[in-house]
């Protein structure tokens, strides 16, 4: 075949892989090359590996002699064979590793948001047409359930009820809808709910939501009323995040603008707003028992605040160089945060340390969910594809503080990535 061990460089998995020969774009590619040559028996580069110092004496008459190459080939078949068998040993190894998420969902439109099921394995994707797709998925595969047609335009937001019996949807209609999600339909609809598009939706609990829009307005809902119990204005650009605690004495907004706005549930009027900061605060996540409030910018920094101290942040952390779209709390110390460059990447708080890449997209990331047993994340993106990455490994992970950080952590693939290191893959071939 003439490929030897040596020859191959680069990160194996959906990454390019360098050869001498040729680049390979994923690992299948290589191996199903590698299979062809094996059943053939030939390799279009086998005069590469002719020893050169055998033709010294035939150079001085400028002549080749060929015997003497096929001599040199021959001889070193074996060997060569051996090594050969090793890189594919090692590659097929990675193609059968067993399935440990489902396949990946390809949606014929773009994906704005998605949503697990409190109790069974469903997830639900709002589409840009404003409909609203239920996912069955199991490990060997996912099919459609039901589609949702429930918007005119653009569907933005998406949420189940905490007992999976409601969906509820924004969308750029300026609608909120409530969807029974046994029968498809409709049990409640805010036809204007907002002047503007809806940006952000949070339920909060079986009877309270909250809307914000793409003009800095933020409402209450009680289901039970045809109307808003609050309307507030507190900010002059988008409301891209709001979360809230168990207690619910706050409501939280991030916003375009830069700020952070607390919203005083009980009295319903304005807490607190930060500082405006120099970059769009685009998403938030809940740590630590509820004590600590993570958020992302449009300049990949992470910023953390102590809960109800949302005037100025207490600690922050250098993210990836692209806008953080996502956050997401996988257990009380780490969370999983979704950029821009289409990369899944792990945070761990308290020490801090990035953890590595927990998954890829070709393209930017729009939303993340967690399963309700808290085996998998889900992740759509720009590429209209929603996958599937299994993060149980996180409860077994423990980070020792007295260690110095390392830059390579960053980029180190950790176990649900579909890219494998390079360290990782050559150590088999020892």
């Amino acid at each position: 075949m003439g490929l030897k061990t040596t020859q191959v460089c680069g990160i194996l998995g959906d990454r390019w892989i360098s050869t001498d020969f040729c680049y390979y774009h994923s690992l299948s590619t290589l191996y199903v090359e590698l299979e062809e040559n094996m059943e053939d028996g030939t390799s279009s580069d086998s005069d590469d590996d002719v020893s050169i110092s055998s033709m010294t004496e035939s150079d001085s008459t400028n002549e080749i002699d060929v015997s003497s190459c096929r001599k040199t080939t021959s001889s070193n078949e074996n060997e060569e064979e051996e090594e050969e068998d090793e890189v594919v040993k090692a590659i097929r190894r990675e193609r059968e590793k067993c399935r440990e998420h489902p396949p990946d969902i390809q949606s014929e439109d773009f994906v704005f948001d998605i949503s697990f099921h409190p109790q069974e394995e469903i997830i639900a994707a709002a589409t840009i047409t404003g409909d609203v797709i239920l996912h069955k998925y199991t490990v060997e595969e996912t099919e459609i359930l039901e589609t949702l047609e429930v918007h005119e335009k653009a569907c933005r937001n998406i949420e189940f009820s905490k007992d999976g019996k409601i969906l509820f949807s924004s969308s750029k209609d300026k609608s909120i809808a409530l969807s029974d999600v046994k029968t498809g339909k409709l049990k409640q609809f805010y036809e204007n709910a907002h002047d503007d598009p809806l940006y952000c939706l949070l339920v909060m609990d079986e009877n309270l939501l909250a809307s914000g829009d793409d003009s800095g307005t933020v409402k209450l809902w009680d289901i039970r009323k045809s109307n808003p119990i609050c309307s507030l204005k507190e900010m002059d650009d988008y409301v891209s995040c709001m979360v809230t605690t168990e207690a619910q004495k706050y409501l939280v907004c991030t916003s375009g603008e830069g700020t952070i706005t607390s919203i005083d549930l009980r009295n319903r009027r304005l807490h607190l707003q930060s500082e405006e900061y120099d970059a769009e605060l685009t998403c938030m996540a809940i740590m630590r028992h509820e004590t600590k409030l993570l958020v992302g910018s449009s300049k990949g920094t992470l910023y953390l605040f102590n809960w109800g101290e949302f005037g100025y942040h207490s600690d922050e952390f250098p993210g990836p160089k692209h806008a953080i779209n996502c956050l997401l709390p996988v257990t009380e110390n780490i969370a999983v945060c979704a950029a821009d460059d289409g990369v899944l990447r792990a945070t761990h708080l308290f020490p801090q340390r990035h953890l590595g890449v927990v998954g890829q997209h070709q393209f930017s990331v729009e939303s993340l969910d967690i399963s309700n047993d808290g085996r998998f994340i889900a992740s759509c993106s720009h590429d209209q594809k929603i996958k599937f990455w299994n993060v149980k490994y996180f409860e077994d992970i423990q980070v020792d503080g007295r260690k110095k950080a390392k830059k390579a952590e960053f980029h180190h693939n950790l176990p649900s990535s579909k890219c494998t290191n390079v360290s990782d893959f050559f150590s088999e071939l020892t």
